[in-house]
């Protein structure tokens, strides 16, 4: 006897960035920088700095509410929270429990997922897994990251990268009959950890005053090493996951990427031979929020009216560790 595969797909999305803009022209006054220079660069015209204090639930709540409420769903309804991030508000509880509690979904498991950019697609994809299993029926699934807890202002390799956002994305089972994800495809090359990451503040070198007064709770990065094996990396699970789905560069509504740099982003395009307006770009606005790169600009995609009900969407990344993913899948949101 044959298990039953149930169909799972997005049927809400929503999304939070705090207030407070910070142009590249603010950052001229920080660091010995050029707003010129960084658009060329990186395509970031601005991004969003969360207040000090705030924690990673509190860009959370919203966007999932949104979501939420998108999906015509009570936080009750739900079977399990997913939290993608690699600043949550503390070490423990996990971030999805805090949710959890704030939510008000007492009957929904909740855990963490720490794959630093490619944390959404990696917990899209235990949703996805899960839901067609028959084990659960609604996930939500959250990318968020308050990215200047762990930026070093004094450093204008990294610190103009970044900004803090949430997305959030409801999984459920779908009606017999209609297609959500299609193909997806994770990855992982640990040799990739010595090119990006936090040096202090876990098991292995707890805080102390030395690590502090080090500047060791701030994000390192090769900046050229990670560009090298982003470029190439996007561009191959992308092209993956289409030749898994069956389709083409043509068949693609919209290509919705990780939000790291606008020249990776135009690589893989290129590479999967889609057109321009094909594309999602948020990285303009945004900067790069990490694990909340891909569900908000999905959720601004869905706000713009880019997509509608059985559009094929694609989403792809690239992260520290390395690790990488991507994961084509049909629209279930009317427009």
């Amino acid at each position: 006897m044959s298990a039953t595969v149930h169909a799972a797909g997005i049927t809400g999305v929503g999304k939070y960035f705090p207030e407070n803009v910070v142009t590249n022209h603010d950052l001229e006054k920080i660091v010995e920088t050029d707003h010129d220079w960084i658009v060329e660069r990186t395509g970031i015209h601005e991004r969003r700095f969360a207040k000090k204090g705030t924690g990673a639930t509190d860009l959370a709540l919203p966007a999932a509410q949104q979501a939420l409420s998108m999906a015509g769903l009570d936080a009750g309804d739900l079977d399990g929270i997913l939290v993608a991030t690699i600043t949550p508000d503390m070490i423990f509880p996990n971030a999805s429990a805090i949710l959890q509690k704030r939510l008000g979904s007492n009957k929904a498991w909740a855990c963490d997922i720490s794959a630093a950019c490619s944390g959404w697609v990696y917990a899209a994809s235990l949703a996805h897994g899960m839901i067609a299993a028959g084990t659960a029926r609604r996930i939500l699934v959250v990318g968020v990251d308050v990215m200047t807890a762990i930026l070093n202002m004094k450093d204008r390799n990294t610190c103009i990268l970044f900004g803090d956002g949430a997305g959030a994305t409801v999984f459920e089972r779908l009606p017999e009959g209609e297609e959500g994800v299609l193909s997806l495809e994770l990855g992982a090359d640990g040799e990739g950890g010595q090119y990006l990451y936090q040096t202090s503040g876990g098991s292995l070198s707890p805080a102390s005053a030395e690590t502090v007064a080090n500047d060791e709770h701030f994000v390192v990065q090769d900046g050229q090493a990670v560009f090298r094996a982003a470029v190439e990396g996007m561009a191959r699970v992308t092209r993956s996951v289409l030749e898994r789905a069956g389709v083409s560069g043509e068949d693609v509504a919209l290509f919705v990427p990780h939000q790291a740099n606008s020249r990776i982003i135009e690589y893989t395009r290129r590479k999967a031979k889609l057109k321009p307006e094909q594309v999602m770009i948020t990285i303009d606005r945004y900067g790069n929020t990490t694990a909340g790169t891909i569900p908000s600009s999905l959720a601004i995609a869905q706000e713009e009216g880019r997509l509608k009900k059985g559009d094929l969407v694609v989403t792809s990344t690239f992260g520290a560790g390395f690790t990488w993913g991507a994961m084509a899948l049909r629209w279930s949101i009317d427009a």
